[in-house]
């Protein structure tokens, strides 16, 4: 039992410090990523509920439609015409879908008092409040805890995925147990959290991409 402790103990050290390390070689290599790009939390929030499923060149087009009709708050979401909306948000496809999530979430912050008083919840009940609103799932809870609310919760998505699975960081590749993860190796510091997120997305693109491009790739150390 004390040899097997030990083992553990031994993998879990270099789990961290595997972690730590990729961070490091991606920040050295990309340098801070100022993410994410947006004026203020709200559009964060709604940047958070259209990049579901799309890439965020899509989102851009869908942000800036909102912003040329007055529409990128919680507030004018709240009342404009749902159809006014969806014809602004198409770029960023399932216009149908996330014009009723968008509503959805927009009602939420109205009803709870907005975005500074739900500033005074701690992580888990915020957590849990995002997740009762339809349309808002793990990931998309957590860019907003992360982006918006600055909470140290690691976002985990297809891009993480993908270098956890490569990188044999673990067998477990479910949401939570990677967000466990990283989130048990590394400091709490929703600063950190943000950077190596974003990290992960650019090399994703850059490299990490469906066909990767290992030998050019700034982790190839690490396979």
């Amino acid at each position: 039992m004390v040899y097997l402790a030990k083992i553990f103990k031994l993998n879990y050290i270099f789990s961290m410090n595997k972690i730590m390390q990729i961070y490091e070689k991606l920040f050295e290599f990309y340098g801070p990523q100022h993410w994410w790009p947006a004026e203020d939390k709200e559009e964060i929030i709604i940047g958070a509920v259209l990049t579901q499923n799309t890439a965020w060149k899509n989102v851009e087009k869908a942000i800036q439609n909102l912003k040329a009709k007055n529409l990128c708050s919680l507030a004018a979401i709240f009342e404009i015409d749902i159809e006014e909306l969806k014809d602004a948000i198409k770029p960023a496809g399932f216009f149908n879908q996330k014009s009723i999530y968008l509503k959805n979430i927009s009602r939420f912050f109205k009803e709870e008092g907005g975005i500074e008083k739900l500033s005074n919840f701690q992580t888990e009940k915020l957590r849990k409040k995002l997740l009762n609103v339809k349309g808002i799932g793990k990931e998309t809870a957590d860019s907003i805890l992360l982006y918006a609310f600055q909470r140290p919760i690691f976002v985990i998505d297809a891009y993480t995925k993908r270098l956890a699975e490569r990188h044999k960081l673990t067998e477990k590749l479910d949401y939570d147990s990677l967000q466990r993860l990283f989130t048990n190796n590394l400091p709490k510091d929703h600063q950190l959290f943000n950077e190596y997120h974003a990290l992960i997305v650019k090399n994703a693109k850059e490299f990490c991409r469906k066909k990767p491009d290992c030998k050019n790739c700034p982790l190839k150390e690490f396979l």
